[in-house]
């Protein structure tokens, strides 16, 4: 299943700029793994040591959360967007 995912700008380097790559998956772990082998690089910054997602990066099917969905094992079904984005902090 053919899915685009969107980078954020702080990976771009890892796409050689692209801010949309289109990969093949039917899960979350599944299309993280197709990025990280056309994009080498990725697994390291997305996935902890245990293979969970780190806590500063958000994984979007759609507009949905997978944090609040099956996680990793969420369904991607084809032609959706898979969006990376870095979680933002702080305050005043």
């Amino acid at each position: 299943m053919s899915v685009s995912v969107r980078v954020p700008p702080v990976f771009r380097p890892l796409t050689s700029g692209q801010s949309t790559v289109s990969v093949e998956g039917a899960t979350v772990a599944q299309v993280l793994a197709s990025l990280d082998a056309a994009y080498p690089g990725f697994s390291e910054k997305l996935l902890s040591d245990d293979g969970s997602l780190v806590r500063y990066v958000n994984v979007f099917v759609d507009d949905d959360d997978v944090r609040f969905m099956e996680g990793l094992d969420t369904v991607v079904p084809d032609g959706v967007t898979v969006s990376i984005m870095q979680a933002v902090a702080g305050g005043a």
